[in-house]
């Protein structure tokens, strides 16, 4: 491993250049001096909002490309709640690749024993609960709901926040939820605000998977271990 500053990529993978600043910019809490550089890109290939399973599929092997050919970054973000291609670019990389839909789950389970998650449309749901079957994490998963607001609504509507507030509370007072799963990229902004009217813990997904690609690249500088065999 080089003695460089590692260097962590976060990548949008669809076309909508507001959610990439929306991303990046709830990720400056975790810029730190001496902590890896973190780099927010946006897939122009994509479509401008991962909304549907054709969505999904059209932007995998965009992004198993540009994992490929990129030879600077020691670990990657895939900043979508559907994960698209994340299997396929890990096919194509032995350094680390996150998704933060897995690190946002993985994060709640750590904060609570029965998790929500606010979908950005209701079609979206049944892809994702797919996930968390093969997850193996039915028994501990509360339910969905969805904001019904496109990608490009959430990151411009003034009513964003207050549509959160209403679907968490119906996660928690109807269904169960001890924790919220915000599921999409781009929400961090309404977290706090979120977080504080549900009185419950609210992840954001992208800052999850970012929080840990950094452990994952500090562990493997301190061992001084190649990122592909961690």
């Amino acid at each position: 491993m080089s003695s460089s500053r590692p260097r962590i990529h976060v990548i949008n993978p669809n076309s909508n250049e507001a959610v990439t600043r929306a991303v990046a910019d709830a990720l400056e809490a975790l810029r730190f001096a001496d902590g890896p550089e973190i780099v927010c890109s946006t897939l122009h290939d994509g479509p401008p909002g991962i909304e549907t399973q054709a969505d999904v599929e059209s932007v995998t092997l965009p992004l198993r490309r540009l994992v490929e050919s990129d030879n600077s970054s020691d670990a990657f973000v895939i900043a979508c709640y559907s994960d698209p291609g994340l299997h396929v670019c890990r096919e194509g990389t032995p350094r680390p690749v996150l998704g933060i839909a897995e690190c946002g789950v993985l994060t709640a389970l750590a904060r609570a024993e029965r998790f929500g998650v606010i979908a950005i449309r209701r079609r979206s749901i049944a892809r994702h609960v797919r996930y968390i079957r093969q997850m193996g994490l039915t028994e501990r998963f509360a339910g969905e709901r969805p904001l019904e607001m496109s990608v490009a609504e959430t990151t411009a509507d003034e009513k964003t926040l207050a549509r959160l507030v209403a679907v968490g509370r119906e996660l928690k007072e109807h269904d169960g939820a001890e924790v919220v799963i915000m599921g999409c990229a781009g929400l961090a902004r309404h977290r706090p605000a979120l977080e504080d009217a549900l009185g419950i813990p609210v992840i954001d997904p992208t800052q999850a998977a970012v929080t840990m690609a950094i452990g994952v690249v500090q562990i493997a500088r301190a061992w001084r271990t190649p990122l592909g065999s961690v």
